[in-house]
């Protein structure tokens, strides 16, 4: 089929269209930046092209000799959302009568209640009725709070859980929620596009969320619990506006005020999947929907910021992994250090220098500072400092480098270690050679730590100052060590 997706660029979407790829539809993707749709351009099958959803020309155009529209559309970083995403689905809905056959939308879970809904709830619902009101089928997936790195609600269940060790009990918080994982959504999002699985004429809801119901006091528990956080310790609070707890949110988190807001005042409703939903309508993902527990393990593993798809269109990572089209500030709090100098010595001899860097060959920083630091770790019950290397000369991805595990090699170009020492938190060491804009060859070094907890937080800033100077002298002695070679 040929899709055309808008909202490629979102959390979804640039996760999606790769997988679409995969399945040998064509895709065309509606953007108004097509900058950060360069990697999905670069993809065998795929059509980017400039519009706004809210220029009902553009749409009309896009939409033409599609069969299938995705719409991934959510404006919540804007004052007027309601308006403008309604304007939006109906723009979409009047382009698709006479040329597509199916929309799928991705709209959340609505609450069982006769109550008045948050505006993001509502908002959510007007959409999906909008679309289902039309002249095209539609298949309107609703969802809650979906699991995965770069998810505006799980990065607020993170930075929440990791920064706060005494939470307000705020009123909503025992309301029930049902989670599902990312790769999950994505596999509902295909099935749903599947003649075979759903009848041309289908026009309705269908539920999606995982196997767990939970309240969002106990996923944040939860949360802790699996990266080895104390509970929280909850406080009584009265109710507080939904303005001032975003405000306290953004200060604490990636996300703004202006998109917390509405998402904090969801939590006033229970959300939760209708009965026989989504197993009585779209298929299983292969081994079943992850448990919540499963889907924040996922969301935890890994590192990278690369994109989650190769250049022929296959999928190389787990979808709940960090990916290039997430929110900045994504993949929980993160400290960096980095250096650069530049050098006489060629690209080819620093990177010598690089790859022999540890075992008997040495860390080129101040003298003992690393073994008092194996030290402590080994009285810790840790690796301690020395385990030496494979090769004097060489090194290979997953290998031990004395106290570190190494991640990546790019021959000539990059290497990234993972330490391995006792802390609360991870770290990582990167290497690269690169060029200055004057042509020479600079040697550039990335130090990044990601905090577990407050103590993680008071640990990178209680030894501020000594990698100053640890780090600073590796770097300028690691240099001069490959200009001795050029010499």
């Amino acid at each position: 089929m040929r899709c055309l997706v808008i909202g490629a660029t979102g959390y979804v979407g640039g996760r999606l269209v790769p997988r679409l790829v995969g399945a040998g539809h064509e895709v065309r993707c509606l953007v108004r930046n097509p900058d950060r749709a360069a990697d999905l351009a670069a993809l065998d099958g795929v059509d980017v092209v400039l519009g706004d959803v809210l220029n009902p020309e553009a749409v009309t155009t896009a939409v033409t000799g599609c069969d299938l529209i995705y719409h991934l559309v959510h404006s919540l970083d804007v004052d007027d959302f309601v308006d403008v995403d309604r304007a939006a689905a109906e723009n979409v809905m009047m382009a698709a009568h006479g040329r597509a056959e199916r929309i799928v939308y991705l709209g959340g879970l609505r609450p069982p209640t006769d109550r008045a809904l948050s505006a993001h709830l509502s908002s959510r619902a007007e959409v999906g009725d909008v679309f289902l009101a039309g002249p095209v089928p539609a298949v309107v997936l609703q969802a809650g709070v979906i699991i995965g790195s770069g998810s505006t609600s799980f990065e607020l269940l993170r930075f929440l859980a990791e920064r706060l060790p005494v939470m307000p009990g705020l009123p909503g918080l025992d309301n029930a929620t049902q989670p599902v994982a990312i790769g999950d959504v994505l596999h509902y999002l295909l099935a749903a596009a599947d003649p075979a699985v759903l009848p041309a004429d289908f026009n309705r809801t269908i539920d999606i969320g995982g196997p767990d119901v939970l309240s969002y006091r106990d996923l944040i528990s939860r949360y802790a619990r699996i990266v080895g956080l104390p509970a929280p310790i909850w406080v009584p609070a009265p109710p507080v506006p939904a303005q001032l707890s975003a405000l306290a949110v953004s200060g604490l988190t990636p996300i703004s005020a202006a998109v917390a807001e509405p998402l904090l005042e969801s939590l006033a409703h229970p959300v939760v999947c209708a009965a026989r939903e989504p197993e009585g309508l779209l298929p299983e993902p292969p081994g079943g929907r992850l448990t919540v527990e499963e889907s924040i393990r996922r969301a935890l593993t890994g590192t990278r910021t690369e994109p989650v798809l190769e250049l022929d269109g296959s999928v190389a990572d787990d979808p709940a992994l960090p990916n290039r089209h997430d929110p900045k500030g994504s993949s929980g709090p993160e400290f960096t250090e980095e250096r650069r100098l530049a050098t006489t010595a060629d690209p080819e001899q620093l990177w010598r220098v690089i790859e022999s860097i540890g075992g008997d060959n040495g860390w080129y920083s101040v003298p003992g500072a690393w073994q008092l630091r194996g030290v402590l770790d080994r009285a810790l019950g840790g690796v301690g400092y020395y385990r030496g290397r494979r090769d004097p000369d060489t090194l290979r991805k997953g290998e031990v480098l004395d106290w570190w595990r190494v991640e990546t090699v790019d021959p000539g170009r990059r290497l990234v270690l993972r330490a391995e020492m006792r802390m609360p938190g991870t770290a990582w060491l990167e290497l690269s050679v690169g060029r200055t804009e004057d042509g020479r060859s600079e040697y550039r070094q990335k130090v990044t730590f990601r905090p577990s907890g407050p103590a993680g937080h008071l640990y990178w800033w209680g030894q501020r100052l000594g990698h100053e100077v640890v780090f600073g002298v590796m770097a300028r002695r690691l240099v001069r060590a490959a200009e001795r070679l050029a010499a």
